[in-house]
């Protein structure tokens, strides 16, 4: 964190060094006000998208300012990075990260911020990932910048030279080797949590308490959101459901249950062989209802629902949202609604 120094000059003129602002001219010592020195001494965190600010509000709390990169209505896949996007880094103590690929921008948005002090904390980090296409895969990510700028804490280590994009430009995105959405399954988000928790404390050791009271609180919100999905869902376990693209295979896997997509990536236009796939299990699995999401897959999925005579629900992968989407309840809530939609989808197909 990074402290203004005073230094008291002649003629009693107080300047802050550093700052293009000046101190009221005084005849004795003004100290700093309580605001001001908040305001300096609080962690700069940057963060890239929706459910890593959510989590990482949850465990900062009021110890820590965070701030969102990504516009909340822009989800990973279509960011750009602007000037005033390098300044925040360049600015920031901390930034937290999805990982396993996902920010795929973020390299060179890094390289031209020129942080040297700059802490990257990868959420994903020891996470058990599943292969993109849904297959298991390791749960070392090796090759991964893991909390690039600081010493180990509790077992992390140093990843570094990690090219977050590697095969990739920036005018496209693939998924990598890793499917990323692991947020949408409240047990890895616990895991995420809790390696935000542990990479604020390495990066301000004097929050500790802090972090660690904070990170309980949600972990113990997410356990119960767990077990309340869990009974939503188990009536309808190895039952099929369809979504417009590959996000909900972390979730189905944790809740006993196949997912079927549309398309890969949401900006995606689906070919007629995925249509004709999607429409095949429909038919074959007797769905009553597909899952589109916010804002994507309205007309793909109508005009299917249309041709097939059934319904379209709705499963918010939380990649973007409105602005007080920021908020940690928001990820509950909106789990919890999207579990609700589902088990309605699926009890009209029995």
């Amino acid at each position: 964190m990074r402290v203004q120094q005073l230094s008291i000059m002649a003629l009693g003129a107080i300047l802050i060094l550093g700052s293009c602002r000046t101190a009221p001219t005084t005849t004795s010592e003004a100290e700093p006000s309580e605001a001001a020195v908040t305001a300096e001494d609080s962690l700069q965190v940057v963060t890239t998208f929706l459910p890593i600010t959510q989590f990482t509000k949850a465990v900062a709390g009021d110890r820590a300012e965070v701030v969102q990169l990504l516009p909340t209505n822009m989800g990973p896949h279509d960011f750009q990075s602007k000037p005033s996007d390098v300044q925040a880094v360049a600015n920031a103590d901390v930034l937290v990260k999805n990982g396993l690929e996902l920010e795929f921008f973020l390299d060179n948005l890094i390289e031209n911020a020129a942080n040297s002090d700059l802490v990257t904390i990868d959420s994903s980090e020891d996470i058990v990932a599943l292969a993109s296409g849904g297959e298991e895969g390791h749960d070392d990510h090796e090759g991964h910048d893991d909390h690039e700028g600081h010493d180990d804490h509790e077992g992390h280590d140093d990843h570094e030279g990690h090219d977050d994009h590697e095969g990739h430009d920036d005018h496209g995105h693939k998924h990598g080797e890793y499917d990323p959405h692991i947020w949408l399954d409240p047990k890895r988000a616990i895991e995420q949590v809790e390696n935000i928790r542990d990479g604020l404390i390495a990066a301000d050791p004097e929050g500790e308490a802090e972090y660690i009271a904070n990170a309980a609180a949600f972990i113990t919100e997410l356990q119960t959101l767990d077990a309340d999905i869990t009974e939503t869902l188990t009536p309808f376990a190895g039952q099929t459901f369809v979504v417009f693209h590959d996000f909900a295979t972390y979730f189905a896997e944790s809740y006993g249950l196949e997912a079927e997509i549309l398309v890969g990536l949401p900006e995606e236009n689906p070919s007629p062989d995925d249509v004709k796939r999607v429409m095949d299990t429909v038919q074959a699995e007797g769905l009553k209802a597909i899952m589109t999401e916010p804002q994507v897959g309205e007309a793909s999925f109508g005009a299917i629902a249309q041709d097939l005579s059934i319904g379209v629900s709705e499963f918010d992968p939380l990649e973007v949202g409105a602005s007080d989407a920021m908020q940690p309840d928001y990820y509950l809530t909106t789990m919890r609604q999207n579990a609700e939609n589902l088990a309605a989808s699926l009890a009209s197909s029995n």
